[in-house]
C-alpha cells in the first residue's frame, strides 16, 4: 500500500465523526408563516444546540411543496441540506403528478416523523350560518359564485377541500394561492368563501374571530377547539383529513450523519416547551414508537397509497 493510501483509509470515518463543520440549511418547501414554517423555526435552534452548528431555515415555496423538496432530493448527500417534509411533499405529490420530480420513497433518507394535525374548515365571517349543513346549503344554492381557497394547485389544502366537496356533494370554484397565509388572508378579507386549513394556521384567526370555524375535518374534535364539532358529528361519517411533518435528508447521506440528525430531532421534539407549544396551536407530537427512521420509511409508503385513494374520491385527475 502506498503512503497516500495508508493515510487516506482512516480519514473517512474521522470526517464523518466531525460532521457538522458548518451551517446547516433546513428547507421549508412552503411560504413563510405557514404551519410547517412555525414548526421549523421552533426546531432550528434546538437542532443547532444538539449539532453544534447553526441551522438556518430557508423557505423554498412552489409547486405544492415540490420545488423545495426537489432541491433537497438533488442536494449533495453531505447532511448540510435538510427538509421538513409533509403529506403534500411525500405522499400527495407522488400521485397528483403523472411524472413527479422525485421519488419520495427512494430519493430521500428518512430522519424522523415528528408531529401531525387535522385540517379545519373555515369560512368568511359573513357567510350565512355557522354549521356544516349551512355551508353546504349555501354552496348548493350558489354553485356559480362560491369559491374555496387553497395554498396552491396540487397542495394538500387543495385535495382536502376537493375531498370535502365530493363528500358533501357540492361544486365550488377553486382559487389557488401562493401559500396558505395568502389563502387565509383572503378568507379573512371576505373575498373567498371557505378554506380547508391546517389547524395550526387557523387557530389565531379563529381565536380573533376573523373567520368562522365550521368543522374540524376529522372524526373527533380537536382538544384545542373543544367546542367545535367534527365533520363526522355534523353528518360526514368518518371524514378525516390530517397532515404530518417529518425530517428528511437526501439519499446517500452516511448513516453516521443521518443518525446524528435523528438523535438531534428526537431531542428537539422531546423538549416540553416544543410539545406544549405544538399543543397550543393544534398539532400533536407523534408517539415515541413512531419516531424511528425505519418507521418513517414505511409510513411514507403507506401514505402514498392512502392519498392515491383520496385522489380518486376527490375526483382529481393527475396532471
Amino acid at each position: 500500500m502506498g503512503l497516500a493510501a495508508a493515510f487516506a483509509a482512516p480519514m473517512a470515518p474521522v470526517a464523518a465523526q466531525e460532521w457538522p463543520t458548518r451551517d446547516i440549511t433546513l428547507v421549508v418547501p412552503f411560504a413563510a408563516g405557514g404551519d410547517d414554517d412555525i414548526l421549523a423555526r421552533m426546531l432550528a435552534p434546538r437542532l443547532a444546540q444538539s449539532l453544534g452548528q447553526p441551522v438556518n431555515v430557508e423557505n423554498v415555496p412552489g409547486s405544492g411543496g415540490m420545488t423545495g423538496a426537489g432541491r433537497v432530493a438533488k442536494a449533495a448527500p453531505d447532511g448540510y441540506e435538510l427538509l421538513l417534509g409533509t403529506s403534500a411533499t411525500h405522499a400527495l405529490s407522488q400521485t397528483l403528478l403523472k411524472k413527479p420530480p422525485y421519488n419520495a420513497v427512494t430519493d430521500f433518507t428518512p430522519v424522523a416523523l415528528l408531529a401531525e394535525q387535522p385540517f379545519v374548515l373555515v369560512a368568511r365571517k359573513n357567510l350565512p350560518g355557522s354549521r356544516l349543513e349551512d355551508l353546504v346549503a349555501y354552496a348548493k344554492a350558489n354553485p356559480r359564485t362560491i369559491q374555496f381557497a387553497s395554498a396552491g394547485e396540487g397542495s394538500s389544502t387543495h385535495l382536502v377541500c376537493a375531498m370535502f366537496n365530493a363528500a358533501a356533494g357540492i361544486h365550488a370554484n377553486h382559487v389557488a394561492y401562493a401559500g396558505g397565509v395568502s389563502a387565509m388572508r383572503d378568507v379573512i378579507a371576505e373575498r373567498i368563501d371557505y378554506y380547508c386549513s391546517p389547524l395550526t394556521v387557523a387557530i389565531a384567526p379563529i381565536s380573533r374571530q376573523d373567520v368562522k370555524a365550521i368543522a374540524i375535518l376529522a372524526r373527533n374534535r380537536a382538544p384545542v377547539l373543544p367546542e367545535l364539532a367534527s365533520a363526522h358529528e355534523q353528518g360526514l361519517a368518518d371524514f378525516s383529513a390530517w397532515t404530518w411533518f417529518a425530517l428528511f435528508l437526501p439519499r446517500g447521506v452516511p448513516d453516521s450523519v443521518s443518525t446524528k440528525v435523528h438523535e438531534a430531532a428526537l431531542a428537539a421534539i422531546g423538549q416540553p416547551f416544543v410539545q406544549a407549544r405544538l399543543k397550543q396551536i393544534g398539532a400533536d407530537v407523534v408517539a415515541p414508537e413512531r419516531r424511528s427512521q425505519a418507521y418513517l420509511q414505511k409510513f411514507v409508503e403507506a401514505e402514498i397509497a392512502k392519498w392515491a385513494s383520496d385522489l380518486k374520491i376527490a375526483r382529481l385527475q393527475p396532471y
